[in-house]
């Protein structure tokens, strides 16, 4: 469907889960892929919440192929909530999720290539959440911002947007029962769905998107959730145990 021969894709985080899925799909697609994850792979170890790291990374990607024609940023921050993250926990996750994506796109800036896009992945938690995950929240919902910030910025160069996955399996389970059901969808998410709009959004098909946020979560964040309406129901025994 896509044809990126010639193309160079750079994607953070893509060893595992989502970004190795969005990797494969460039590969086939016939473009080189540059990643940077802290896991083995066959570009760039390194961790992106270090400065140094980033500016190393970015030094390879350009003296090897002088050009970017597709950033993804798609490693994930670290989760953890008002009870048990520290000041150094949050401040880590805001470098991996916002500090690293605005600074990557600052690096490649002179170098990126006619027709170039950024694609940030975020997440639905950028406008829902659950309780004590609010460092990942808050990196999503800043991600989420820097997009049509940055496509204002870029206007005219660089196409900028950003997907937000909502319930996405890495392992490709396929669940049955509630987890299925309860999505309007009627299914989970696997990487795929997540990886196919990036290739889209980086393609000319979608040459006219730009500063916008595509939410792929099964349709669950469009549902009114209240106690005893349509089968849904709070666990109230669960509330009462809540403390504070």
């Amino acid at each position: 469907m896509f044809d990126f021969k010639g193309k160079v894709a750079v994607v953070t985080g893509g060893a595992n889960g989502i970004g190795k899925c969005i990797s494969e799909k460039f590969r086939e697609a016939g473009a080189s892929v540059c990643v940077i994850d802290v896991v083995d792979n066959d570009f760039f170890v390194g961790d992106i919440g270090d400065k140094e790291t980033l500016e190393h990374f970015a030094e390879k990607v350009i003296c090897k192929y002088g050009k970017v024609d597709f950033l993804i940023n798609n490693a994930p921050p670290r989760m953890c909530g008002i009870d048990e993250g520290s000041y150094e926990d949050f401040e880590y996750a805001m470098r991996v999720g916002v500090t690293a994506p605005f600074y990557l796109s600052k690096l490649f800036s002179k170098c990126f290539a006619e027709g170039a896009a950024i694609v940030n992945i975020s997440s639905s938690r950028d406008r829902m959440s659950q309780p004590q995950t609010e460092s990942y929240t808050a990196a999503k919902g800043g991600i989420s911002a820097l997009t049509h910030a940055m496509a204002v910025s870029f206007a005219g160069k660089v196409r900028v947007n950003s997907v937000s996955p909502g319930w996405i399996d890495t392992a490709y389970t396929v669940y049955e029962g509630p987890d299925a059901v309860q999505q309007p969808s009627g299914r989970v998410g696997d990487p795929c769905d997540i990886a196919n709009m990036v290739l889209y959004l980086c393609s000319d098909m979608a040459g006219f998107i730009t500063g916008e946020n595509v939410c792929i979560d099964g349709g669950m964040t469009k549902q009114m959730i209240y106690h005893g309406d349509f089968g849904w129901s709070l666990d109230t025994e669960a509330e009462k145990t809540k403390t504070w």
